[in-house]
């Protein structure tokens, strides 16, 4: 029996769960691309002295930086979960349907328990 697939009207296009975890995936990877080079980059401009260091703990004091971070630690948690499940898929459950909506479920609860508690140290 086929699941139903969840439609999101934004894209005007129907995918079943694991494609949509899939989908941010993808997202979280391309935006892991980008970023991790210039925080790389950033880290190391900052502590090359103790002004640049102050410089960071400043800007992270912000809001808009704070937000920014909290996105980069979805994407690296839902990356990191998302490969995982990919690894279990291919490994243990080849394609059944069943497993992959229930990993699925399981990617976007642990990302999103990850991005909370990222939230609440971030913003507390």
């Amino acid at each position: 029996m086929a699941k139903r697939p969840v439609y999101l009207n934004l894209f005007r296009i129907y995918l079943p769960l694991a494609g949509w975890v899939s989908v941010l995936h993808r997202i979280s990877g391309a935006l892991l691309f980008v970023a991790i080079p210039f925080g790389v980059w950033g880290l190391s401009v900052s502590l090359s002295g103790e002004a640049g260091y102050g410089r960071m703990a400043d800007c992270l004091a912000q809001p808009l930086p704070r937000l920014i971070l909290l996105l980069l630690i979805w994407a690296l948690a839902h990356h990191g979960f998302a490969g995982l499940r990919h690894l279990a898929l291919d490994v243990h459950w080849g394609v059944e349907l069943g497993r992959a909506w229930q990993a699925s479920v399981a990617v976007l609860l642990a990302t999103g328990l990850v991005t909370l508690f990222a939230a609440w140290r971030l913003f507390a």
